[in-house]
């Protein structure tokens, strides 16, 4: 097992001796009771981390790619509206979570809407916040941590920058597990959608299947059934892991950027560990709805509470001005 895995482990026990707390909107952890820096003020140590960081790893959450415009999970927004109005306006559906939950009468019916959620995160445009971050982090040595299954960083940036430790929608994996293999996901995909049309079936011939034991295949992504934790799962954790490990001992920022209170356990709680542990680490957090900085943590950390987007672009705009002082 990863160092990185480990230390979720150690969270996620944490996480379930505390369960009504963190369901409820908290933590189990004891925050700082110090006065936060103005806006401002947060701002400006934000650019100087990042500037004297000889390293950074970003923690980027489902918040990151709500802040763009990818908010049709939980609610129903005019995005979910867009992308998955035949079905809401069928089925009720009020998220496009609720829809992937729904026991749909046919198979068919239940791929169409599959085919829909995946494929409008395989082809969603690279969103404006993803865009500012890639401009902070320009010049700099980093890694990307992700639980967004969106496909967004990887849209930037190569395979071996990014971990992507809940899945990712290009790929199919057996819904049995009867073998440790993915499956390209991203032209099944396309063909659903092209013989659906304005439709909400697709055909029995193009219902993905394992070719070894003839089952389903199933979203290669933790949170709808039997995820494949296999060889691809630990690979997305290795990398992860060696870059912590490689980077240990130099000055190195980590970034947490939206995560919400259903999962702390992949990304900010692991980052509020390591943040202690390591001599030269600094943690900064950006969240709209919460803003928590442990106690044991208060001295080498800020957290900013604000429109994730908004920061983004302050954060830039910033970052680009100082360099020219």
């Amino acid at each position: 097992m990863s160092c990185y895995e480990n230390l979720i482990m150690k969270t996620q026990m944490n996480y379930s001796r505390h369960y009504s707390t963190y369901a409820s909107g908290g933590t189990a952890v004891v925050l700082s009771k110090q006065k936060p820096l103005s806006y401002e003020e947060q701002i400006q140590e934000f650019v100087r981390r990042v500037q004297e960081a000889e390293c950074i790893v970003v923690g980027g959450a489902s918040g990151l790619s709500a802040a763009g415009g990818g908010d049709f999970y939980y609610s129903d927004t005019p995005s979910f509206r867009e992308h998955f109005g035949k079905f809401a306006d069928k089925y009720g559906f009020k998220g496009a979570f609720s829809g992937m939950m729904h026991r749909f009468s046919t198979r068919n019916e239940h791929w169409g809407y599959v085919a829909t959620f995946l494929n409008t995160t395989q082809n969603a445009p690279i969103r404006e916040p993803y865009l500012d971050l890639d401009r902070i982090l320009q010049g700099k040595d980093f890694h990307i941590l992700t639980t967004n299954q969106d496909t967004q960083f990887v849209k930037i940036y190569p395979e071996e920058k990014v971990s992507e430790i809940q899945g990712d929608h290009r790929f199919f994996q057996c819904s049995q597990c009867c073998q440790d293999e993915t499956w390209d996901a991203v032209q099944p995909v396309a063909d659903m959608i092209a013989a659906m049309g304005e439709g909400t079936m697709v055909p029995d011939e193009l219902i993905p299947r394992c070719p070894h034991c003839g089952a389903e295949m199933f979203p290669w992504v933790r949170g709808y059934g039997n995820f494949l934790q296999g060889k691809k799962y630990e690979e997305e954790y290795e990398k992860i892991s060696k870059y912590i490990q490689k980077n240990k001992d130099r000055k190195i920022l980590l970034i947490e950027l939206g995560v919400g209170r259903m999962t702390p356990m992949f990304i900010q709680e692991p980052f509020w560990e390591l943040t202690n542990s390591l001599k030269d680490a600094y943690y900064i957090s950006v969240n709209s709805e919460y803003q928590f900085l442990p106690e044991f943590i208060e001295d080498k950390g800020i957290a900013i509470l604000g429109d994730i987007g908004t920061v983004l672009k302050d954060l830039r705009k910033a970052k680009e001005e100082s360099a020219f002082v």
